[in-house]
Formats: C-alpha cells, structure tokens, sequence
C-alpha cells in the first residue's frame, strides 16, 4: 500500500535543508543532527533531522547542474 509520508533522504543522497534552503549531500547523522555537506564540496553542516528533505524536481536539477557547470571550468 502506497504511503503519502517521505522519508528523509538516505547517506549519499541530494537533500534540502529547508531550515536554511541549502541543498547538499547527507553524509551522516550523529548525536540526533543530520550531517550535510555542499553538492560541490566543502565544510559539513548540521541540520535537524525534520528540516531534511528531497529536494523538489527543479532544486535537484540546480544543483547537479551548477557542479557540472563548475566542473566545465576546471583547466584540463
């Protein structure tokens, strides 16, 4: 039986902060806080664990795009 209730995304999967509408990869959850790191890289955040959840269509579709877009300026 199909259920309306999302479930939050698992490690290694796009998500959204939407305490702070960041969108990033969740790498971990310790000590009841969701650890998430830039889609491009950088310095981890928490976030509470009812504020992550699957990026809409579109904020996915920015985000992979933006990467591809950075890594199109990187010298060969």
């Amino acid at each position: 039986m199909a259920s309306n209730q999302q479930t939050r995304p698992a490690i290694g999967e796009l998500a959204k902060d939407s305490g702070t509408g960041r969108i990033g990869v969740v790498m971990g959850e310790i000590g009841g806080r969701v650890q998430m790191r830039p889609v491009r890289g950088g310095k981890e955040w928490d976030a509470l664990p009812n504020d992550v959840v699957a990026p809409s269509a579109r904020e996915e579709l920015s985000a992979r795009l933006a990467v591809r877009n950075g890594n199109s300026r990187v010298p060969l």
